[in-house]
């Protein structure tokens, strides 16, 4: 049906990742006919309810759910009410899912199939929320790929017929070559595949890896070495907008957020100390 004049709809890729389509959009009257995808079909719902048919089966979805429907399913989808629904959803191929599977389990799977259309998940619901809106902001590579990584790797342990994650072992040579990547390369771009290959893990397994060494994940271990640098540059006078660009900041506003939030000044108040 065509959208109302009230529906809103943003369509986008994350060029990070393989191109994957992503949807943000809010419906008050828009109704989905019954249809099927190749890819599967994954969204975090914002607010409001989504109604909808899967299989077969009704469902509603609301907040802190997730709606999780398999390749080549029939399922379609409205609003019901004044309130109507907004959510976040993407559409990752068989194989992006099927490579994630086996690294997590460290066995060949085929298909993975998730057994529920909804599911109650409102931590993994939330992270895949927060990798949808880095993407759709195009944020920082290594940013993306994370939390893109993550949020797959966590729905798909919890939720899909898979094998148990295969325990991670003792990483600490990988991770401390990662380590020293990072902080040679902090200044510069740097992607999940390029620290990937650093520490010879699969993206999956090196998040996993690097989280349990460091009780961090990589973005964050690098974002926390960047505001360190930056602190060193505003400690000897530069301005932020200078410390930004030397230490792998966007820009200023990036690097006052990432400061703010760990040193608990912004810079240019931490500058005039």
């Amino acid at each position: 049906m065509p959208l109302g004049s009230a529906d809103h709809v943003w369509f986008f890729r994350a060029e990070r990742f393989d191109a994957l389509e992503c949807l943000h959009a809010r419906f008050h009257t828009h109704r989905f006919q019954p249809h099927t995808h190749e890819t599967y079909a994954i969204a975090s719902i914002i607010h409001g309810v989504e109604y909808f048919t899967c299989a077969g089966v009704q469902y509603a979805a609301g907040p802190g759910q997730l709606a999780l429907v398999n390749p080549e399913t029939v399922h379609d989808g409205e609003p019901r009410g004044a309130e109507g629904f907004a959510y976040r959803t993407a559409y990752p191929t068989v194989a992006c899912m099927r490579d994630i599977a086996e690294d997590l389990t460290g066995r060949r799977v085929g298909t993975p199939t998730f057994a529920d259309a909804v599911v109650d998940d409102a931590d993994c619901a939330g992270i895949w929320a927060e990798a949808h809106r880095l993407a759709e902001r195009g944020a920082d590579p290594l940013a993306i790929d994370t939390a893109m990584t993550a949020a797959f790797a966590h729905m798909l342990a919890r939720h899909a017929d898979l094998p148990p994650p295969r325990r991670i072992g003792d990483e600490t040579g990988p991770i401390a070559r990662v380590r020293a990547h990072l902080d040679g390369n902090y200044h510069r771009a740097v992607d999940l595949d390029e620290l990937a290959g650093v520490a010879r893990l699969s993206r999956t397994n090196l998040i996993r890896a690097f989280a349990k060494t460091t009780g961090l994940t990589p973005h964050a271990y690098l974002t926390d070495r960047r505001v360190r640098a930056a602190r060193a540059h505003l400690s000897a006078g530069m301005a932020p907008a200078e410390a930004a660009a030397l230490c792998g900041f966007y820009d200023q506003a990036h690097l006052n957020r990432a400061f703010k939030a760990r040193i608990g000044v912004t810079p240019g108040a931490y500058r005039g100390l």
